[in-house]
């Protein structure tokens, strides 16, 4: 039986004008059912960042039927206040700062759905000029910790697990702009940061990279998780299915950064043209390196949380922060809008 588009008078414009409208017809389609999602940073858009931006130009989240546009942001403590209100309902932001939150407003519609770092950038840097090579040498000089900083909220934990005696050692609050400048002349023995983050502006600052020395916290004793993406409760529990596609997305993002990050990074650069590419590139690998691909990634895949070392997370918090009103895990995690760790392997 010959087709309806080989009976029209001109065969090849009448199929072409009919094969055109229906293209249109189901591209028009097919942009109507996207769910637009508004995605908050908690920082700015740096290497680390690449993931998401990746997840955007390799059509991931819109294989997912989800238009998600991408905002930096004023820290995790302000992030996951936003979060809570709606205001972004879906956002990366610290998983030990939400324990804290949820500590202080019991209830709050909440929680962490994908962890990302897996082991946290927490750090203690120096630099080989002031000495500071390991938890004890800290005693007799001058730390360097911004009062909202991440790192320093963890560090009467880290003073525990490393028997420093911290009447000996001198803090000394200061800025974030100001913090690495400070190391970098010396004014300050050492600084507490993001590794990331302290190392590459010490070296911006003139500090030889072979000479910047970087403490991670989690080498030291600590158990804590970093960075995840979290959910307000509320929009997950009206929007499963959105939840279920951003997390899958992402993951494929985070699968196609490690894979190859210096074609992620360009998707960096794209959005931030003011940015040293080398150095967000290196930052971006050191994240890799250091925060997302852990050995405990590697035996269970990418994104979940281990419970036990999730419990006793937050027993190290707790030796940092007073809790009325400690959260139990499953209230910071929730794991159900995972899919199977086959699929998430990097």
């Amino acid at each position: 039986m010959m087709s309806r588009c080989l009976r029209l008078p001109r065969p090849g414009r009448g199929c072409a004008a009919l094969f055109s409208a229906a293209a249109l017809a189901l591209s028009a389609h097919a942009a109507a059912a996207e769910t637009a999602v508004k995605f908050a940073l908690d920082w700015k858009f740096e290497g680390p960042s690449a993931p998401y931006f990746v997840a955007i130009d390799k059509g991931y989240y819109a294989a997912e039927g989800l238009d998600v546009t991408i905002d930096s942001g004023p820290g995790s403590v302000k992030g996951i206040t936003r979060i809570a209100a709606g205001t972004y309902p879906i956002g990366f932001m610290d998983i030990n700062s939400l324990a804290k939150f949820l500590d202080q407003n019991p209830g709050s519609p909440v929680t962490a759905v994908l962890m990302v770092y897996n082991r946290p950038p927490f750090a203690i840097v120096s630099t080989a000029e002031r000495g500071v090579l390991k938890p004890k040498d800290l005693e007799g000089r001058i730390l360097g910790a911004p009062a909202p900083d991440g790192a320093y909220a963890q560090w009467k934990a880290f003073v525990k697990e490393n028997g420093i005696d911290a009447s000996k050692v001198q803090i000394e609050n200061v800025g974030f702009p100001v913090r690495e400048p400070m190391l970098a002349r010396g004014e300050v023995d050492a600084i507490t940061g993001y590794s990331f983050s302290s190392h590459f502006n010490l070296i911006r600052n003139g500090v030889a990279a072979e000479d910047v020395k970087v403490m991670m916290m989690a080498d030291y004793g600590l158990k804590l998780y970093g960075n995840a993406i979290m959910v307000n409760t509320d929009y997950a529990k009206a929007n499963p299915e959105v939840v279920r596609g951003f997390v899958a997305a992402t993951i494929k993002g985070v699968q196609a950064a490690v894979a190859d990050p210096e074609t992620a990074i360009k998707s960096v650069m794209e959005r931030n043209e003011i940015a040293d590419e080398a150095l967000e590139l290196a930052r971006l690998k050191m994240a890799i390196r250091d925060n997302i691909v852990t050995d405990e990634v590697k035996q269970n895949g990418f994104g979940g949380v281990d419970a036990a070392r999730l419990a006793t997370s937050l027993d190290q918090i707790g030796v940092t922060y007073e809790f009325t009103n400690r959260p139990e895990p499953s209230a910071v995690f929730d794991s159900s809008y995972l899919p199977p760790a086959a699929d998430r392997q990097l």
